[in-house]
């Protein structure tokens, strides 16, 4: 059974300090609301004694350990933490409070949809948030979602979904259908905070007592890049492994694809002083094969992407992408650590759109303003590879290759024995030091000497 907090509780459980803000009154309508819903005035007044709030948002500015926020937080026993008109201008009046003073926006959620009693006026206070979250995109901040039980319908699909960085409390319930609407046969883990991890829509389940210290650590990452401004590129990582340049094509094969080599956990826990995922490409997958986060680099933000080794599925680079996006947006160099056979080939592959994928992954990087930056640690098979590697700013370790094709698939279209695989890596011009002399690559970065 998930903790259900109240709004207050949830707001003691995020942040250290909260400061409550007004919005200016709304000139007061009719008793009943813009329907005249008999009975909607003392619905209120009894939601309004009950709990102690005047609407089902109250919104301020906020610290979580130490870091500054706008913060808004649902009432769920006030209507169900619905939506109506005077829910818009408390929302609408955040997210002005969140461009004005140049801070992130953190919407602690738990919420039913839209307020029945005021129709269609209710429904289109989503149209609202989606403007003021537009705004603030554009403003290159930063949006964080708490999502509380129960977090459904329009508040799910605008303020929930809609943010950078998802985060749920464990057990909540997640989805756009709320317990009285969806089918009575549904699977109920479908619409969890779990589930929806699973599926790609949450990046992170955090426990009540953690929320504080994830959220402080969220908003400094988010708050550390410059956005619109000139951002350095990342560093490049050193190379991990006491391997040298490899004599033949081959040996660059046997070299990456060695089980002992150093992976991309390892480079990235060397490279950060602390990293926070994101995770799931929001479209229903996830890629454990694929790392997305931000992590902090001698005390600045640092975006990465990097592959595990496994052949990339379209979760993957879907996520790489919306990742780039973000860093983008925020003013954030990117890092991007390459090591796939290739891009996953087989038929669920391709029904879940492998080709639209690696296209936008293509794009994503070709497209930032932010620099890139990208080192080779393993296999780099064909464009599964290339799709996640900067042009101009890749580097190579002495334990990677890159290639247009596999040895062993180019033998096979030439026709080739496999005796004459070996030959055919050699061909290829695979090796690091290959690519580097082609042009393709910067250089090859020696690894690190052991410390005495």
């Amino acid at each position: 059974m998930a903790e259900r907090l109240t709004g207050r509780a949830a707001i003691a459980a995020a942040t250290s300090a909260f400061t409550e803000l007004f919005p200016p009154e709304r000139e007061t309508g009719p008793a009943e609301g813009p329907l005249g819903w008999e009975g909607y005035a003392a619905s209120r007044a009894r939601a309004a004694e009950r709990t102690g709030e005047q609407e089902s948002v109250v919104y301020g500015l906020a610290e979580a350990e130490g870091r500054a926020c706008v913060l808004l937080a649902f009432e769920f026993g006030f209507l169900g933490g619905s939506l109506g008109q005077r829910t818009g201008d408390r929302l609408e009046a955040a997210y002005r409070a969140a461009r004005e003073r140049r801070l992130p926006l953190v919407s602690l959620i738990a919420t039913g949809g839209s307020r029945m009693q005021e129709g269609m006026v209710a429904l289109t206070q989503l149209q609202r948030v989606a403007r003021q979250s537009a705004l603030l995109r554009a403003a290159g901040l930063p949006q964080i979602a708490v999502l509380r039980d129960p977090t459904t319908g329009g508040g799910w699909a605008t303020l929930g979904a809609g943010a950078d960085v998802v985060l749920a409390l464990p057990g909540a319930q997640v989805g756009f259908a709320g317990s009285r609407v969806r089918p009575a046969d549904a699977d109920p883990a479908a619409y969890a905070a779990e589930g929806q991890l699973a599926a790609g829509a949450v990046d992170a389940v955090v426990p009540v007592a953690e929320l504080r210290g994830v959220l402080g650590r969220w908003l400094g990452l988010l708050s550390g890049g410059v956005p619109g401004g000139p951002v350095a590129p990342a560093d490049v990582p050193a190379a991990l492994g006491g391997a040298g340049l490899p004599g033949t094509g081959w040996e660059a094969v046997e070299q990456a694809r060695a089980a002992s080599r150093p992976r991309a956990a390892a480079y990235l826990d060397a490279y950060f002083t602390h990293r926070l995922p994101i995770s799931g490409d929001r479209c229903g997958g996830v890629d454990a094969g694929m790392l997305c986060g931000f992590g902090s680099r001698d005390g600045r933000t640092v975006a990465y992407a990097a592959q595990t080794g496994t052949a990339t599925r379209p979760a993957g680079y879907r996520t790489a992408a919306r990742l780039l996006r973000l860093a983008d947006r925020l003013g954030v160099p990117v890092l991007t650590l390459v090591d796939t056979p290739g891009a996953a080939n087989d038929a669920a592959a391709e029904r879940a759109g492998q080709g639209a994928a690696v296209a936008e992954c293509f794009g994503a990087v070709a497209g930032v303003g932010v620099p890139v930056t990208t080192l080779v640690i393993g296999e780099g098979g064909s464009g599964g590879a290339l799709a996640l590697a900067s042009p101009g700013r890749t580097w190579l370790t002495p334990s990677s290759y890159f290639s247009v094709i596999a040895p062993e698939l180019a033998a096979a279209i030439l026709k080739r024995g496999e005796g004459e695989v070996r030959g055919t890596a050699d061909q290829l011009g695979l090796r690091p030091q290959d690519l580097v002399r082609l042009g393709l690559a910067r250089d090859v970065i020696s690894p690190t000497p052991p410390v005495p």
